[in-house]
């Protein structure tokens, strides 16, 4: 049975997508709230700066230097939350520190009127402003490692959050995956085997509100009515063919009796030459119902049971071996044993006789024909004869296709070899003609998507 590798699943196609979907927005979340946090953390510490200049100038124009320095060494002496730390540096016209906690005026920081962000020389990063006063310059600035530290946990969260996100999204495809899978695989499944036991089941699908279901639901049915029009269909045939035989038959029978009756040479060849006809006509309806039978249950398993190719062979070859001999031929066969089918043992039989007769029938007294069967299974029938023309290679299993024979002539009805392949199909086999240098050469064999699968 062909399956569906779950890695070519559609679903699982769907559930990669849903996976590639959420990481994208994860990561696209991830970078908004990334780039709004850092702009109000950026805002947040330019207003705090500002304001700290601002409340400074203030000391500064009510008490000069001493009331600002006295407000620096305030500020400095309460402990401020980690990653929040100020750093003040109030310096005369000459460079001298009157106060503060840095040991010196940070290089190329000049006096502006908007905070930004530097990096003091230990390394810390710091939002700061400077600004001139009458009797030196003020250093101002607030440490930014704390929001640093609380970006980079929301980046850790969101990380972690995506992960677990893909996480259940992967797990929750794959058990979604894996029950639509046996879904869809049942559907499949009746497709290839439509019997009354598993269409019973389809139609008895639980989930038959959604589409799968639906969908299950219709191939129930549709598959049920295949059935029924299948099974009318070989009703109809046999019908046929027994109401259609039963006069030939009986035509038969009267030729026969007049046959009896010893007529004239002239007569007598005309009726046996009707009879033959009559016969001929009888062993085509037969081969056409069993063409048709055949084909209309390829790949239906109904009626196929373990055959033991092995023995079946055996029993061939002996019956042929003695007719080899009354004919002048050579017959050769070489069996595997032990090699077992699942099939028809009359069908199977008939395939392996039609193309035996087809190689004695073309093959001149004298000739060879060989029969082997090996593990696979794979049947081989071979001949010394004239071959199959170049021309007519493509189209030998047609209905009706006669290969001439030594004289050039026509025999049988042409549909021994279209029956052979309709029966071999029937069991899931396909029929070859191989290209050989001499006489003919047939192979029955599983069909290659078949055999790539078992292999």
């Amino acid at each position: 049975m062909t399956q569906v590798r779950l890695l070519d699943s559609i679903f699982t196609r769907l559930v990669a997508w849903s996976i590639a979907v959420c990481i994208v927005v994860v990561l696209v979340l991830g970078a908004l709230v990334g780039a709004k946090f850092e702009q109000l953390s950026t805002a947040t510490q330019e207003a705090a700066v500002n304001a700290d200049v601002t409340t400074l100038a203030e000391a500064y124009r009510e008490d000069g230097v001493t009331g600002l320095a006295r407000r620096i060494n305030e500020r400095l002496a309460f402990s401020a939350p980690a990653g929040t730390a100020p750093y003040y540096l109030l310096v005369d016209n000459d460079g001298a520190i009157i106060t503060g906690n840095l040991r010196g005026w940070p290089e190329g920081f000049d006096v502006g009127t908007e905070p930004r962000s530097i990096a003091l020389p230990d390394g810390t990063r710091v939002y700061a402003r400077a600004m001139m006063l009458a009797e030196g310059k003020l250093f101002v600035s607030r440490e930014s490692s704390l929001d640093e530290m609380i970006l980079n946990e929301i980046g850790f969260a969101f990380v972690a959050g995506g992960l677990f996100v893909v996480f259940a999204v992967g797990v929750a495809g794959r058990l979604t995956t894996v029950r639509l899978s046996r879904r869809v695989g049942r559907v499949i499944q009746a497709f290839q085997n439509p019997d009354e036991k598993r269409l019973e089941q389809l139609a008895k699908d639980r989930d038959a509100e959604d589409e799968i279901g639906e969908l299950t639901r219709q191939t129930s049915e549709t598959l049920n009515r295949l059935n029924h029009l299948v099974d009318s269909q070989r009703e109809t045939t046999d019908l046929i063919a027994h109401e259609m035989r039963t006069p030939l038959m009986h035509l038969d029978s009267r030729i026969l009796k007049s046959l009896k009756t010893a007529p004239d040479d002239a007569t007598a060849q005309g009726l046996s030459e009707a009879r033959s006809d009559i016969r001929g006509v009888i062993t085509m309806l037969e081969s056409l119902l069993d063409i048709s039978h055949s084909e209309a249950h390829r790949g239906d398993p109904r009626g196929l049971h373990p055959v033991d190719l092995s023995d079946l062979l055996e029993h061939v070859a002996e019956i042929y071996e003695g007719s080899a001999e009354e004919t002048g031929h050579h017959f050769e066969w070489e069996i595997a044993p032990g090699v077992t089918f699942l099939g028809e043992e009359m069908q199977l039989t008939r395939l392996v006789t039609n193309l035996l007769d087809n190689a004695f029938k073309y093959v001149p007294k004298g000739g060879t024909v060989i029969l082997t069967l090996a593990e696979g299974p794979l049947i081989t029938v071979s001949d010394s004869g004239p071959g199959i023309p170049y021309e007519d290679r493509d189209a030998i299993f047609d209905r009706f296709r006669r290969a001439k024979g030594n004289d050039g002539s026509s025999g049988g009805s042409g549909l021994g070899l279209a029956l052979a392949r309709a029966i071999a199909r029937r069991h899931g086999l396909d029929i070859r003609l191989k290209p050989t240098m001499r006489g003919a050469t047939f192979e029955v064999g599983r069909e290659k998507a078949k055999a790539e699968e078992s292999a």
